[in-house]
């Protein structure tokens, strides 16, 4: 039987000081609700930028306790299911997101979501990429705030994060204290605005714990390959640890050179944004899954 965590058990900064909301055993598998972005405050689309408590934005639900977690292991995170709600926000303003700096007013526009589709107006219909903007594990040091990613997870606002994928999180603390929140029925590379169409949902996810080996960034693996994911002062840097990060990984379990897998990299790798608009920006490198296959590369 799958354990229920409601969306009341929240948190707003990932720390090894929270207490946990659960433990699971490595094996179990977990449904996770979640509020939106902005702890559903906003109903209207004359909500004003003052009425909304931005202390309370991108709740995260937990943190889970996973039995067994040590610093150094690596935390799997399977996506089994994601359900996502029937009303979409965004929002955009001054100094909020890529044009920030060419706004005066908030605004909010309110998005149904129907049908597999998300309604901007009466003349387009968006196809609809349930996803999970904030999700990771306690960092090793001071408490993060959700809405800041980094190299234990956090707000990486990244749109491969959906149904039916793995995710692999250094473990920094004592159980991982890992959580989630921040679901998007759709987002583009970037998020430019500083919103995806933010939505409630739920997750259902199962833990598996991989011992006595560790990653420096977190990395996402779907049926197209893997991509390992950075976020950094800048968008170069980000760039350059990413495509480095998975230089290190790869080249222990092949028989190229380095100078060859770089060109590999080079060839069929692919940089890739994330998000553009958090306090540090996010990239990752992804390789498709016929390179792994080909050099029979098994990660964990």
């Amino acid at each position: 039987m799958t354990r229920q965590l409601t969306c009341q058990s929240a948190v707003y900064a990932l720390s090894k000081e929270n207490p946990s909301a659960i433990t699971i055993q490595p094996g179990e598998t977990l449904t996770m609700e979640t509020y939106d972005c902005f702890q559903n405050q906003i109903q209207s689309e004359t909500t004003e930028i003052s009425a909304i408590d931005w202390n309370q934005i991108n709740p995260a639900t937990g943190p889970v306790y996973v039995e067994g977690a040590e610093p150094g292991d690596i935390l799997k995170v399977k996506i089994d299911q994601l359900k996502i709600g029937e009303r979409g926000v965004m929002v955009t303003g001054k100094d909020l997101g890529v044009l920030g700096h060419r706004f005066d007013n908030f605004d909010v526009k309110i998005i149904p979501v129907k049908d597999n589709q998300a309604i901007f107006d009466e003349k387009l219909s968006l196809p609809l990429n349930p996803m999970i903007g904030v999700i990771g594990v306690a960092p090793e040091n001071e408490p993060v705030n959700c809405g800041t990613p980094g190299a234990h997870g956090g707000n990486m606002d990244t749109k491969v994060i959906t149904e039916d994928v793995e995710l692999y999180f250094p473990v920094f603390v004592e159980g991982a204290l890992f959580a989630l929140g921040d679901f998007h029925a759709a987002m583009g590379d970037g998020e430019v605005s500083v919103s995806g169409i933010e939505v409630p949902g739920e997750a259902t996810v199962t833990f598996e714990l991989i011992k006595k080996q560790s990653l420096p960034f977190p990395l996402v693996a779907n049926d197209e390959g893997i991509s390992l994911i950075v976020s950094k002062e800048t968008l170069d840097e980000a760039v350059v640890t990413a495509v480095e990060q998975m230089v290190d990984l790869l080249h222990p379990r092949t028989d190229l050179t380095l100078s060859h897998l770089t060109m590999l990299m080079s060839a069929a790798g692919e940089v890739q944004v994330s998000q553009v608009v958090d306090p540090l920006v996010t990239a990752r490198f992804f390789v498709p899954e016929h390179i792994l296959e080909a050099y029979d590369i098994q990660l964990f």
